[in-house]
Formats: structure tokens, C-alpha cells, sequence
């Protein structure tokens, strides 16, 4: 069924309770980065503050793209799709011809400073976004619906299937599919996605030895993970035992360190929460991420139209999924794959993404409109007077004052 937006008539209204909720999540982020990977940055750096200040950079550049973002109406993207999604294609086809290899894989150009499946997670769903919100009725007909959508989805996630990335691929197609059935799409057209969907990465499993490895790993950890095979499992499941209710307190953690949990600072820093703050900070990270999942659904059923819906949609869909693996990978409960947690993880290029998909979920929130801090914000100081009386201002002034009163308490 296609999402519905709802007709207001009072102009949207800023989210500010997202705006804070991203504000505590990066701040979680720096706080849980320092104390996952000091130890990691003396022994190989000789600087503990190596991978903090790092990731403290491309947290300001983000914000500046979040800024950015949420004052460019989110209609542009749907203007600018097809060369977007142009450049990204040039993006991932790099990647293959020139990218720089690690642990395995081929995802990252420039030195390795930029991994372009991470920019490819946002721009894949701008256009999917814009290609969803033009076929209006037409896409139950699988002519215009399920077939182009079925070949269109398959050419972007094979780029990033062959480097091999199958995590971010699962999350694209996760994501797509969703947007997918939201914009319109019945249940015979899932389905027959999903039979598509399984045989395809079955064959790409089953020719893939780095996949095959990922999964005969999580298949022997699963039962009994504390025994498991892969030092990575093994010792995420070790800490997170260890950080008991209320955990060992914030930098006491004894499985991080260069011989403790790998990638601790990275792909398995959800471990560290865990054993420093306990099951309690662990719980409160996913609390965080359920009301971000809360507050874009609101955007999306509140956004002027489809393609707004379909975009906050997308981009909820998937820092949400992304989040939820990463949990799962850290409890052995999915296999192992590199897939970061969005605002905590170490990582130029995730850490940019996130925030700028932030920054346009935030406009989408606006209407399209910028921040205004002046004429907007729930901050400002209220009740202040002119120093000179002012004739123009009388009792409609004063019934609009209240007005706006009463819409920012709705909040």
C-alpha cells in the first residue's frame, strides 16, 4: 500500500527532538570511539588520540554537510537523480579498476580514504526514491513496476556484490525493497523479489569463497560462541558477558586493546558499550535508535509529497537495518560482515553519509524549507518586549505568538 502524507495546513514545523537525538548520538560516538581506541592508538600510533581526533574531523565535516543539506530543498535530489546516480556508478566502477585492498575486499579509492559504497547507501536511495514517486499507479504493472525495478536494483548492487561487500549489498536491497512495497507494490510482486532475491544471493554465496568462510563461521559460533573459531565473535561475545547490568564503567573495559576485540573502534564497537556500560547502555543505544526509527516514519507520514515520503522513508529504513546487523553481528546472532554502527563507529566515509542523510531527512521535515533559528527555533527567548511601543503590533500579532506557542508544546 503506498504511504500516505498528510495534508496540513499550517506549514511544517522543524523536527528538533531528531535534530537533539542526533546530537546525542554522535556525542555517545566521540565518547565511546576515545575509549574503544586509545589503547589501540598508543600501541600502533604512539598517539592514544590517533583514531579520536580522526574521527572528530570527519564528524565536524559531517555536521558542515548536515548543515548544508538541510537548507538545499530536498526536491533538488529528485532533479539531480539520474546524474547522481550517474556519478556513483563511475564511483563503484573505480573501486573495481583502482581501489586499494584490505582484509580481503576492494572498497576503497583515494588511499583509502573514501569508501564510495557508503556514499552509493544515500545516492541509491535518492534515485530509487525518484524513479518510485514517477511511476505513480503504473507500478503495480510489471512492465513499468517490477521488472525495470528488478533490473535497475540488480545492475547497482552487483557493482558492490563483486568488491566483495555483500553486507552493504543486503542493506541496499533491504532498503530498496521496503521503498518498494511502500511506494505501491502487492504482495505477489514481493514475493516473486524475494524468490529473486534468495536465488541470487545464494549463487553469489555459494561462487563466493570470502562468503562461504562468513558463513560456515557464523554457523559454527552460533551454538556456542564463546568457543567460536573466529577470534572477532569469540571475544565480542566475551565482553559483552563481562560488562554484567551495569558494565565496568566507562574506559575499565578489559577486551579491547590491540589483543582484544578486533575493530573494536570500528565494526565491533557495540562490544564496548556493552561491557563498559552494561546491558543498560546497551539497551539504551537501541532505545536511541527505535526513536530515530520513530521520528523518520513521522517525517515520512508527514512529508508534502511521495517523493519526500519515499526519501525520509529510505533513509530511516536504512541507518535502522544497518544498526540492527551490526547489533546482531556483535551478539553472534548474524554472520560476520563489515557493516559499521551509524554514529558510533570509526569511519570517514560512514560517518559522512550518515550525517548528511540526516541533514536531508531534517529539510524533508521542514517541507523543503531551511532552518531558521531566528524566526523558528523553540530556543529563543519568548515574552520579549520592544523597548518603543509599536502601533503595528496589536492582538493578531499576539494570537500568532500564541499560536506557535501551542505547536512547539505538541512536541
Amino acid at each position: 500500500m503506498p504511504i500516505m502524507t498528510r495534508t496540513r495546513v499550517e506549514p511544517p514545523e522543524f523536527d528538533y527532538p531528531l535534530l537533539i537525538l542526533i546530537a546525542i548520538l554522535v556525542a555517545f560516538g566521540l565518547v565511546m570511539v576515545f575509549s574503544a581506541s586509545y589503547s589501540i592508538a598508543y600501541y600502533y600510533k604512539d598517539d592514544a588520540l590517533y583514531f579520536f581526533v580522526r574521527q572528530l574531523i570527519w564528524t565536524g565535516l559531517g555536521a558542515v554537510a548536515l548543515l548544508m543539506l538541510l537548507n538545499i530543498d530536498y526536491r533538488t535530489w529528485r532533479d539531480w537523480a539520474i546524474p547522481i546516480i550517474g556519478v556513483t556508478l563511475l564511483a563503484l566502477l573505480a573501486v573495481l579498476i583502482m581501489g586499494s585492498e584490505r582484509f580481503g575486499a576492494r572498497r576503497q579509492i583515494l588511499g583509502g580514504s573514501i569508501q564510495p559504497s557508503e556514499i552509493a547507501k544515500i545516492t541509491i536511495i535518492m534515485y530509487v526514491a525518484a524513479w518510485l514517486s514517477s511511476k505513480g499507479n503504473r507500478l503495480r504493472h510489471v512492465s513499468y513496476g517490477l521488472a525495470p525495478f528488478a533490473v535497475l536494483l540488480g545492475l547497482l548492487v552487483s557493482l558492490i556484490i563483486v568488491q566483495p561487500d555483500i553486507s552493504t549489498s543486503l542493506v541496499i536491497t533491504v532498503t530498496a525493497v521496503a521503498m518498494f512495497f511502500i511506494a505501491g507494490a502487492d504482495l505477489l510482486q514481493l514475493g516473486i523479489i524475494g524468490l529473486l532475491g534468495g536465488t541470487t544471493f545464494t549463487l553469489v554465496i555459494s561462487a563466493s569463497a570470502y562468503a562461504q568462510e562468513r558463513i560456515q563461521v557464523f554457523l559454527d559460533s552460533f551454538s556456542n560462541p564463546l568457543n567460536a573459531q573466529n577470534q572477532q565473535v569469540r571475544a565480542a561475545i566475551a565482553a559483552l558477558m563481562n560488562g554484567g547490568p551495569l558494565g565496568q564503567g566507562l574506559g575499565n573495559g578489559e577486551y579491547k586493546g590491540p589483543f582484544g576485540v578486533p575493530m573494536a573502534h570500528s565494526d565491533t564497537i557495540f562490544a564496548v558499550v556493552g561491557e563498559e556500560l552494561g546491558l543498560l547502555g546497551a539497551l539504551t543505544v537501541l532505545a536511541l535508535f527505535f526513536f530515530f526509527a520513530y521520528r523518520g516514519i513521522r517525517i515520512a507520514r508527514r512529508a508534502p509529497d511521495q517523493f519526500g515520503a519515499l526519501l525520509a522513508f529510505g533513509i530511516t529504513t536504512w541507518l535502522v537495518v544497518q544498526a540492527l546487523i551490526n547489533i546482531a553481528v556483535v551478539t553472534a546472532t548474524f554472520p560476520v560482515t563489515g557493516l559499521p554502527l551509524p554514529f558510533f563507529s570509526y569511519g570517514g566515509s560512514s560517518t559522512l553519509a550518515n550525517l548528511a542523510a540526516v541533514g536531508i531527512l531534517l529539510n524533508i521535515s521542514k517541507g523543503g524549507g531551511g532552518l531558521n533559528l531566528h524566526a523558528y527555533s523553540p530556543f529563543r527567548r519568548r515574552n520579549r518586549r520592544a523597548r518603543v511601543p509599536d502601533p503595528e503590533r496589536g492582538r493578531g500579532a499576539a494570537r500568532r505568538r500564541t499560536s506557535y506557542a501551542r505547536r512547539v508544546r505538541r512536541f
